[in-house]
C-alpha cells in the first residue's frame, strides 16, 4: 500500500483546506508514492520518534503537530526541528502532519476530549464561515433524479443531521445549437425550449471539484449550465472548540477531579472557584485562549484548554471556571483517535502508537 492511500483517507476525514492560515499540515518529508511499511502515530515528529520508526521498520510518521511551521534556511542539526528533518531524510521516513484541520472537525481532537469527559449534546463552539457553497444547475425533468443522486453521492446536500437536501423549481430553458455541437435535444441552428428543473444544493467548499465532476458525468447535456456561489452561512460541523453538557452537574472541585482522573494530570491551573455547579463545558485542545470569550458567550460553566497566559485568565470575568490542563495533556488522546481510525480503515496494516513521550514540559513536585 502506498503512503498516498493513507493520506488520502486522512484527508477525506480532515480536508487540508480546513487548516488555519498559520498551519503547515500535510506531507512534510518523503514521497506519497512510497510503499508504506508501517505507521507510527505521535503528537510530535521529533528525532526520537523518527528513530523509533526506523527501529520498527516503519517508514511513515503521522503526527498531529507539523515539525516545520516556518521556512528553514539551514539544516545543520542545531535545533530539534533540523535534527528530526535530517533523521527522516537520512532513513527515508515520511512525515505527515494532520493539525488544525483535525482540530476543526466535529469528530476530531475536541471530539475525543469530549468523549473522555463524557459530554453529551455536543456541538462546535465557534463554527466557521466561508466553508459552504451552493450549486445551481438546470436539468431536463426526466433526468433530474439521476443528477440529484450523483450530487448527493459526491457529498452535496448535507444540512446538519439531514442529507439529500435540495430545492427544485420548474422552468423553461432555451438554447440554439450551432454547427459542431452535438445537442442532446433540439436541432442545429434552431432555438429549442426544454422543460427543466432548477436544482439548488449546498456543499462543503472542499468538495467542489467532486461535486462538479459528479454533475457533469451525470448530466445529459453536452455543455452543462451551472453556477456556484460562496455563502456566509456557518458550517455547524466545522470550526474551533466544542461545547457540551455533563450528564449531571457537579461541583467545581469535582469537575477538576474529573479532569485530573481522565487526563492523568499532575497540576491544573485555574481561575478561582465561583461556588456554582458545572454543567455546560466548553473545550479546546492545545492553545485555546482565543476562544475564552466565545466560551463565555455560549454560557459555559467551565472552559478547558491549554497554554493560557497570566492576563488571559482575567478574561473569564469571574463568570466561568477557566482550567488550563496543558497543551500536550489536552491533546494526548489524539494519538488514540488517529490510531483507531487508521486501524479500522486498514485492519491488516501496521499502525503503532508511539512509545516516546514528546511532552517538553515536566512538573517538579
Amino acid at each position: 500500500m502506498q503512503i498516498s492511500e493513507i493520506t488520502r483517507f486522512l484527508e477525506t476525514l480532515a480536508p487540508p483546506s480546513l487548516q488555519e492560515n498559520f498551519d503547515n499540515a500535510g506531507l512534510i518529508t518523503g514521497s506519497l508514492a512510497w510503499e508504506c511499511t508501517g505507521c507510527i502515530i505521535s503528537l510530535d515528529a521529533t528525532e526520537e520518534v523518527i528513530l523509533e520508526a526506523k527501529e520498527k521498520g516503519y517508514n511513515l510518521v503521522v503526527a498531529h503537530h507539523p515539525i516545520i511551521f516556518n521556512g528553514l534556511k539551514k539544516i545543520t542539526g542545531k535545533t530539534y526541528v533540523e535534527k528530526a528533518i535530517i533523521a527522516s531524510i537520512k532513513h527515508d521516513i515520511a512525515i505527515y502532519a494532520i493539525h488544525t484541520n483535525l482540530d476543526n472537525i466535529i469528530g476530531g481532537v475536541n471530539g475525543k476530549i469530549a468523549e473522555r469527559l463524557g459530554l453529551i449534546n455536543c456541538h462546535i463552539l465557534q463554527p466557521k464561515k466561508d466553508v459552504v457553497k451552493k450549486l445551481y444547475t438546470f436539468v431536463p425533468v426526466a433526468h433530474a433524479e439521476t443528477v440529484r443522486s450523483a450530487i448527493f453521492l459526491a457529498g452535496g446536500g448535507h444540512i446538519g443531521n439531514y442529507s439529500e437536501c435540495s430545492f427544485n423549481a420548474p422552468g423553461t430553458g432555451t438554447f440554439k445549437a450551432s454547427g459542431g455541437a452535438i445537442p442532446f435535444v433540439g436541432e442545429i441552428d434552431k432555438r429549442h425550449e426544454e422543460g427543466e428543473l432548477k436544482i439548488e444544493v449546498i456543499f462543503p467548499a472542499w468538495l467542489e471539484m467532486s461535486v462538479i465532476t459528479a454533475l457533469k458525468e451525470s448530466h445529459p447535456y453536452e455543455v452543462v449550465a451551472f453556477d456556484i456561489v460562496s455563502l456566509e452561512n456557518q458550517h455547524l460541523g466545522i470550526g474551533s472548540g466544542m461545547i457540551g453538557d455533563l450528564p449531571e452537574a457537579v461541583s467545581e472541585p469535582e469537575f477538576l477531579n474529573l479532569l485530573q482522573e481522565q487526563f492523568g494530570l499532575q497540576v491544573i491551573r485555574h481561575t478561582p472557584f465561583l461556588q456554582k455547579k458545572v454543567h455546560k463545558v466548553a473545550i479546546c485542545g492545545g492553545a485555546g485562549s482565543f476562544l475564552i470569550k466565545a466560551a463565555l458567550a455560549s454560557g459555559a460553566d467551565a472552559y478547558v484548554t491549554g497554554d493560557v497566559k497570566y492576563h488571559e485568565f482575567f478574561n473569564a470575568e469571574n463568570r466561568m471556571l477557566l482550567a488550563d490542563i496543558g497543551h500536550w495533556e489536552s491533546e494526548q488522546f489524539t494519538i488514540d483517535l488517529l490510531a483507531d481510525l487508521l486501524s479500522q480503515k486498514f485492519p491488516t496494516f501496521a499502525v503503532l502508537k508511539t512509545g516516546v513521550k514528546t511532552n517538553p514540559v515536566e512538573y517538579f513536585k
